[in-house]
């Protein structure tokens, strides 16, 4: 992992990303307040295609099934292309309060396509409902699921796991519980995009300030508290950016620099090289919290990069 100087400086952010974080700025200034109404009125404005990045766009290449979860069926939405040389276990975004595997539709067809996997994404039980570990058992539930029938269901047991924001932490989450509990680190490789590590709150989170732009200081807080619903949030299993991360597979990690969580997974970077682990980093100067929901420049260019990476991971 190498920090270049030229990332972080917003005078290199394209002309694009910079319009584009004008416009988040201006539609997620106009969302309901989550402080105020809490999360249902954020879910219906996503699900309407009102939120930030618009209508959610299906995929007939999808399917759904069910697996065997810790609180009975657990969904799964999966993506077959036309060849298959690994396995993408993919968590989605939300806070751990909204969103579902339905969510992340054309980028996950993308990464079928393009990198040659099966792709798994999961429906895990949403906050404030569900709190911790409710997702966190979920996704344990489905690594496992996949890593134990993944060779005979999609023909691999080469298995790449990530997800966005708090799916990426779901993936740390469930790769440590499976390297402590099971006894399994053969992961292939990871991909956190603009994971969400520390619910305790790293610096920028806390510096963030009030500033609409797809996440704050008090909205990230908010959706900390309401997953950990008064579990101790410096605990590792909470906040993996505190564990032990040794054993852990090489990694993709992508992030703007006009991301509250950035300092998530620039820690989270440091600390899996200090732990041994390959990290590749994708900056995107200027880019916004959520930036590959996009169609801009930064969007493509990273999604590329995630693409690429999970192919090299399984091939």
């Amino acid at each position: 992992m190498r920090l270049e100087p030229a990332d972080f400086d917003e005078a290199n952010a394209d002309p694009e990303t910079l319009a584009l974080n004008e416009q988040l700025e201006r539609l997620t200034g106009k969302l309901p307040n989550l402080l105020e109404v809490g999360i249902e009125p954020l879910r219906q404005a996503q699900e309407q295609g009102r939120g930030a990045f618009g209508p959610i766009e299906y995929s007939d290449l999808a399917r759904n099934q069910t697996i065997p979860g810790p609180a009975g069926d657990l969904g799964i939405r999966i993506f077959i292309a036309d060849r298959v040389d690994g396995i993408y276990l993919h968590f989605h975004g939300g806070g751990w309060a909204m969103g579902s595997a339905s969510d992340r539709d054309g980028r996950l067809e993308a990464i079928a396509r393009n990198s040659g996997v099966a792709v798994v994404s999961v429906d895990y039980r949403l906050a404030p409902e569900h709190p911790y570990p409710a997702a966190s058992d979920d996704s344990e539930a489905a690594a496992r699921w996949v890593v134990e029938n993944g060779a005979e269901t999609f023909g691999s047991d080469r298995i790449v796991i990530g997800g966005e924001s708090a799916g990426a932490h779901l993936a740390a989450t469930a790769m440590l519980r499976l390297r402590d509990r099971h006894g399994f680190t053969d992961f292939a490789g990871a991909v956190f995009v603009y994971g969400f590590f520390d619910l305790s709150l790293t610096p920028s989170v806390r510096n963030w300030g009030k500033r609409p732009l797809v996440a704050n200081t008090d909205g990230l807080r908010w959706f900390a508290e309401t997953y950990a619903a008064g579990a101790d949030v410096a605990d590792p299993d909470l906040s993996p950016l505190h564990a032990d991360l040794t054993g852990l597979p090489p990694t993709l990690i992508v992030v703007g620099t006009q991301d509250p969580l950035l300092d998530d997974s620039l820690i989270m970077g440091a600390r899996l090289v200090a732990a041994g682990s390959d990290v590749e980093l994708h900056v995107a100067t200027g880019a916004a919290h959520g930036f590959t929901s996009s169609s801009i420049p930064a969007s493509e260019r990273a999604k590329t990069a995630i693409q690429d990476w999970i192919l090299g991971c399984v091939v």
